[in-house]
């Protein structure tokens, strides 16, 4: 007995220390990502992996730009968007998680996440896709590490150059480029919008591109975008 006690003792050691390993890792990459651009992050390559499995020559498109080459009406309207809140909360809008909630209770299913401008970049640059307890807690730890390191326009800078904005399609400038054939410098009010809409489901809407709903919410979010705040 005392020894399946050591064992399990130690077992639980072993466990924490990989933990507190996993988390220094994350927090030295958040830490060098206040200075430095990601080149790449994880939803890039699970992207990447699944288009070479359809096309072993396929690539992304992307390229970085600095936060005053992305026109002021992209960042309005993605900020009105996914997180109208983003220059006041600590990586958490908690009566936007709750609304999100009850809409999924009286769904049935999960149609509304709640999540933040900094939740959505911490899953992006680290986690996988899947929806299970441990990665949300780790998107947690993730978004906490974020809110801390960097002030809110460096977090919304790696956000616009790295979110999914079509089939192979990330960051900003590509988008401006793949859908309006300019630069993300040049996008206009409703170009910007019509981009945002397009974030939730940008795939979809690469194939889709003159739905209703999207032309609706394209609306909405262009009539929001003279509300928002910006870091």
């Amino acid at each position: 007995m005392k020894g399946l006690l050591r064992y399990g003792a130690w077992l639980a050691v072993a466990a924490a220390g990989i933990f507190l390993v996993l988390q220094l890792s994350y927090v030295g990459r958040v830490w060098w990502w206040k200075d430095h651009n990601p080149e790449t992050t994880a939803f890039m390559r699970a992207r990447l992996e699944q288009m070479r499995e359809r096309n072993p020559g396929a690539t992304l498109r992307k390229a970085w730009v600095p936060y005053g080459r992305i026109s002021p009406h992209l960042k309005r309207a993605v900020v009105v968007a996914e997180d109208s809140r983003f220059v006041d909360h600590e990586g958490f809008d908690w009566e936007a998680i709750e609304k999100a909630r009850e809409k999924n209770l009286r769904k049935g299913r999960v149609v509304a996440g709640g999540s933040t401008i900094s939740q959505q970049l911490a899953k992006n640059l680290f986690l996988s896709g899947a929806r299970t307890p441990w990665r949300k807690g780790q998107e947690a730890l993730i978004t906490v590490m974020i809110e801390h390191l960097m002030d809110k326009r460096r977090i919304l800078e790696i956000y616009l150059n790295v979110i999914e904005w079509g089939d192979g399609v990330f960051g900003a400038e590509a988008a401006a480029r793949h859908y309006y054939g300019t630069s993300a410098a040049a996008l206009g009010p409703e170009a910007a919008a019509r981009l945002a809409a397009m974030v939730p489901n940008p795939r979809f809407y690469d194939r889709h591109r003159n739905t209703a709903w999207l032309a609706h919410k394209t609306q909405v979010i262009l009539a929001r975008m003279p509300a928002a705040e910006l870091p």
